[in-house]
């Protein structure tokens, strides 16, 4: 049995539909999830899959290919950041629309293609929309998307799918105040003003809790923030804590404009959307977080170490498996290389960046030499596109390869393979754990165009010890800019790398951000008045170190 996964999801993402969008070169494109429990089963639907997956387990998905547009729709959005919801014993869905000639579609059987029309044409069209079947019955929309506009609620009757009555502003971006909303890779431009989308509600313990995501999808701190109410329809408050959702740092990047669900045991999850912005500035995948509410009723996330393998519900709510990446930085060689695609952008933790060979195969291979013998759990493959030739999801292509390790880097053993699927992103949780110092993938196939990866990442355990824990930690906020705070602290000589954790309470370091190699980071994401405390802890690939003492960092 799988216990774990590793963001991102491993799905088989289709590539992107829209012409324009694919001067730079086609690619794999998807955003917005939306994922929903449905009697035993999750249902993940998102932009422009021309279908959706379902899962028992949110490790092993099955595809439905489907198109929900009319057979004359002139669109290539095809159910772009789609609404899903459950009501009635059935399964509710309708993409993002200003037309108000969208159908909603309802099943009850939505293992496989059987829909039927809900509503023919939904009146309340509106763009990034979001339900909430509130507990009396009652239903609700939530929408909104652009960057001089707020999000929107309205009533909407469970028995026609049409409006009972006017859009209600419920709240705007603030970035004046809240730091994390500025526009920016680094919440660090004000030419353009930010945007706000994807709202989400979720009600807990009687309270409504509507996220939405800022400040712009190309972003690295692209996040998920969240305000609060005792009614419906509000009014809403700004949580002190926020965002929720945020991955500033790592190896995939950016949790904005997702949704949130619970899992057999009615704990939380947070799904949304991780950045890459390549090819083109919409290139994006789908990546999965634990989530919940505190005692005092704020919502938070847990994205600490956001792309190593963690525990999936049939085991836990997320925790990390203990297995750290052997391979960063690490020597490579590579069957050949295509222009400046260097081997090394595949162990450089940067989803951005990436190796690529100069054929699709099958002679070509990439090897990782991890340093020293360690113990390897789990391995994730993470393929790029470079000269792919598809677009929309097409059936029946996959990748192939064997993924071999060595103790000498002459005699060679089977560590995994290929599944004979489509995945781009394939995450291997290895039944045994094995030894090996050289990691070897080879006999490789792409599924289109030249074999590239963005990440061959080995996880495990190696056989020292873990960094020393950071010391000397600053952390400087001034007067003329309390959003943001430089933070610096003294290098660990045995440390791949940093996590930063923040929050507003001592109690409450529910942020977090991964550094590689530097000593030195800036947080942009505090709100202006309020007070923040920070603590750092090192890492290696032999685990983690014990965290530094809270710092404060009052407003000023």
């Amino acid at each position: 049995m799988t216990r774990t996964y590793c963001n991102p999801m491993d799905l088989d993402y289709g590539f992107c539909p829209i012409p324009n969008f694919v001067t730079c070169g086609k690619h794999r494109a998807t955003a917005d999830p939306a994922i929903v429990r449905f009697r035993d089963d999750y249902y993940l639907f998102s932009t422009n899959q021309w279908g959706y997956w379902w899962s028992t387990d949110l490790s092993e998905w099955t595809f439905v290919p489907r198109l929900f547009l009319k057979p004359d729709a002139n669109v290539f959005d095809e159910l772009c950041a789609p609404a899903i919801w459950v009501m009635d014993d059935a399964l509710y869905v309708v993409g993002s629309t200003y037309t108000k000639e969208f159908t909603i579609w309802r099943s009850r059987n939505p293992r496989v293609d059987d829909w039927e029309v809900a509503c023919e044409s939904f009146e309340g069209g509106a763009w990034d929309p979001a339900f909430l079947l509130d507990d009396d019955g009652r239903l609700y929309l939530y929408h909104g998307s652009g960057n001089d506009k707020p999000l929107y609620g309205r009533e909407i009757d469970p028995k026609t799918l049409q409006p009972l009555g006017e859009n209600v502003p419920l709240v705007h971006l603030d970035p004046e105040n809240h730091g994390w909303e500025r526009f920016g890779e680094a919440n660090d431009n004000t030419f353009l003003h930010p945007f706000m989308e994807g709202a989400w509600t979720t009600k807990h313990e009687g309270r409504y809790y509507l996220q939405y995501g800022a400040p712009a999808t190309e972003f690295s701190g692209y996040a998920d923030g969240v305000y609060v109410a005792d009614a419906p329809l509000g009014p809403f408050v700004y949580q002190r804590h926020n965002p929720v959702s945020y991955v500033p740092g790592g190896f995939a990047r950016g949790a904005g404009h997702g949704a949130t669900f619970v899992d057999h045991a009615d704990r939380y999850w947070h799904t949304s959307t991780i950045v890459i912005g390549v090819k083109n500035n919409f290139e994006r995948r789908n990546g999965l977080w634990p989530c919940g509410f505190d005692a005092e009723g704020t919502m938070w996330c847990d994205s600490a170490y956001s792309d190593y393998p963690r525990a999936l519900p049939a085991t836990g709510h997320g925790e990390l498996a203990g297995w750290m990446l052997l391979n960063y930085a690490k020597p490579v060689r590579a069957s050949s290389t295509l222009g400046g695609f260097s081997a090394n952008f595949a162990v450089d933790e940067n989803i951005k960046t990436y190796w690529s060979a100069e054929s699709g195969g099958p002679d070509e291979w990439f090897e990782s030499d991890l340093g020293a013998a360690s113990t390897v759990h789990a391995i994730q493959v993470n393929f790029a596109d470079q000269d792919a030739e598809l677009m929309g999801k097409v059936p029946g292509i996959s990748q192939a390869y064997r993924v071999m390790g060595s103790l000498d880097g002459q005699t060679w053993f089977l560590i995994t393979e290929s599944e004979g699927r489509d995945a781009p992103h394939a995450y291997h949780e290895l039944p045994e754990p094995v030894r090996a110092r050289y990691v070897r993938i080879d006999g490789i196939r792409a599924a289109t165009g030249k074999v590239a990866l963005s990440g061959l990442r080995v996880f495990g355990l190696g056989d020292g010890l873990p960094p020393r824990q950071p010391d000397q930690l600053v952390v400087l906020r001034g007067a003329s800019e309390p959003r943001n705070a430089w933070l610096k602290w003294a290098g660990q000589g045995d440390a791949t790398g940093y996590v930063i954790r923040s929050g507003v309470a001592p109690d409450k370091l529910y942020h977090s951000m991964t550094v590689y190699t530097a000593t030195e980071a800036w947080w942009r994401a505090m709100t202006r008045d309020e007070t923040y405390w920070f603590t750092l802890e090192a890492f290696n690939e032999n685990g983690i170190s014990p965290r530094t003492a809270p710092v404060e960092s009052p407003a000023p």
